[in-house]
């Protein structure tokens, strides 16, 4: 293969896809394995959307505290300028959004931020995660 070869290209691509859907579905032997061996992990999606975003909209605390602790950029907005928090927020995840709050994500951040999401949603035990992390 070379550099204009378009099945690089399409490895690539292939091998990008594969991520994305190992962090959608939660299949964290898989993507932490492709992240431990040099597949950036914050790459994104047509969307803008990062494997921590996928792993948190789709309910994986564990997956997202790898993620971080990997160094996932745990505010890293979408295109619509969403926050991984906020998409927890509105999906209801209070796991989730401790394990991203623990990392340091930002409730003020994105469009809607998190807490306007979780006030808008009423999730109260995440409203109360976000306002304890502000005592």
């Amino acid at each position: 293969m070379t550099d204009n070869d378009p099945s690089t290209d399409e490895a690539v691509i292939a091998l990008a896809h594969s991520l994305l859907d190992a962090a959608r579905t939660g299949d964290s032997t898989a993507l932490l394995s492709l992240i431990d061996q040099g597949a950036p992990v914050n790459l994104r999606d047509a969307a803008g959307n990062s494997p921590l975003m996928l792993a948190a909209y789709h309910g994986h605390a564990e997956l997202v505290r790898d993620l971080a602790a990997r160094g996932s950029d745990v505010d890293l907005t979408n295109d619509r300028g969403q926050s991984p928090l906020a998409g927890v927020a509105f999906k209801g995840f209070t796991d989730v959004a401790e394990v991203l709050l623990e990392a340091g994500a930002d409730p003020d951040l994105g469009t809607p931020s998190a807490l306007e999401t979780a006030r808008y949603f009423e999730r109260a035990e995440i409203v109360t995660l976000i306002e304890a992390r502000r005592a």
